[in-house]
């Protein structure tokens, strides 16, 4: 499962209506490069290294799956769309919009075209106070410092000034009125690479489902109606005592939570799996449990068809799952479906995902949580 990187990026604006330029730019970066978790207040500074107007400057952090390059060749962009045209010279100038990459985890980056951490933060009061606002815990990879130490040994006296406070776009989308998020989907949706997200973006608590743990799973690839059963019963059995023991942890009426699964998948894969004898005996057992198990405040479906969640097993190569016939996918889908439709006292939420990739296009991420969005506002 791959994993987000944490990006500091510095703003600064010196033309035009400063405030416009600096929200426009936080409005693209969130909509194509990254997701915005913390920005720091706005900052009025002087021009450094060079005689002009004042500056608006703020610091950001941002979640996002793209490489240090990658976010370089996207800031650019945004700096172009907006007006800013980059001398030839080496010197200071004024400028629309300036975007820096600051850090990238705790990565150094050597190369041409980016030097990572930005060289010369440490001597730029714009650049640490607004940092300092993010509240990070973030070790600078050369100097070992963190950054109020750094702001405390810069050599620069500039008066960095107050002057508003930014609005964070993850403001508007109070996912946590939902205390208890269920994501669903079928074999190769993506549904834990999105809670995963999710929590790290929005601080939530996870349960995930410990699907790679089941030796029964490999054996049911190889010989269906041999191993269908003991798979269903372990499945349920582990699905019973994790979702006990993880969501006991938590304040169902205080923390956010967000799992990768709910009990009921169980009941799904089973129907689709088990003779007719043996699925009446499951749905006895199964009716037991689901009476115990808490239910989400929100249970949302991704659902994507049959062609790209094959493409998406491809991808991620475990062996087992190589072999998984389409008509197989074809009745989960089916299955999940029917069954949500049956559901009258469970509140339900089906994003088609088949034409979106939220690992690497950020729209699409927000796609889904705008949905979500949608869906507390009725």
């Amino acid at each position: 499962m791959k994993s987000q990187h944490q990006v500091v990026l510095s703003l600064g604006s010196n033309q035009g209506n400063r405030l416009e330029n600096v929200e426009r730019s936080l409005e693209m970066i969130h909509r194509e490069i990254g997701t915005i978790i913390r920005i720091s207040k706005l900052y009025e500074t002087p021009s450094w290294g060079f005689d002009s107007d004042a500056f608006y400057n703020c610091a950001l952090v941002i979640h996002t799956f793209s490489s240090a390059h990658k976010i370089l060749e996207q800031i650019l962009s945004v700096e172009r769309r907006l007006g800013r045209v980059r001398g030839d010279g080496l010197g200071y100038q004024s400028r629309i919009i300036d975007i820096d990459l600051i850090t990238f985890d705790e990565d150094i980056i050597e190369t041409e075209e980016l030097q990572i951490p930005h060289p010369l933060m440490q001597n730029r009061k714009f650049v640490l106070l607004p940092m300092l606002d993010l509240k990070l815990d973030w070790m600078h990879p050369v100097f070992h410092k963190k950054i109020p130490e750094l702001l405390e040994n810069s050599p620069d006296e500039s008066v960095c000034t107050i002057v508003n406070q930014l609005r964070n776009p993850l403001d508007g989308i109070p996912l946590e009125q939902f205390n208890y998020i269920a994501f669903e989907g079928n074999i190769g949706a993506g549904k834990t690479t999105l809670v995963t997200k999710i929590a790290e973006d929005f601080n939530a608590k996870t349960v995930l489902e410990r699907f790679a743990d089941n030796p029964f799973l490999p054996k049911f690839y190889e010989d269906q109606n041999r191993y269908a059963f003991p798979l269903e019963m372990s499945f349920l059995a582990d699905r019973y005592k994790q979702l006990s023991d993880d969501l006991a942890q938590f304040d169902l009426f205080k923390d956010f939570i967000v799992a990768d699964y709910h009990i009921f998948k169980s009941l799904i894969f089973a129907k689709v799996t088990l003779q007719e004898d043996e699925f009446r005996l499951y749905k006895t057992m199964f009716d037991i449990v689901y009476r115990e198990m808490p239910k989400p405040d929100l249970y949302v479906y991704l659902y994507q068809n049959t062609e790209r969640l094959l493409e998406n097993i491809k991808k991620r190569g475990r062996s087992y799952e190589q072999n998984i016939p389409a008509d197989y996918l074809d009745k989960i889908n089916s299955g999940y479906l029917d069954y949500i439709k049956s559901q009258t006292n469970l509140n339900v939420l089906i994003i088609d995902v088949s034409d979106k990739d939220f690992v690497k296009n950020q729209e699409d991420y927000l796609y889904i949580l705008d949905e979500i969005q949608r869906k507390i506002s009725k």
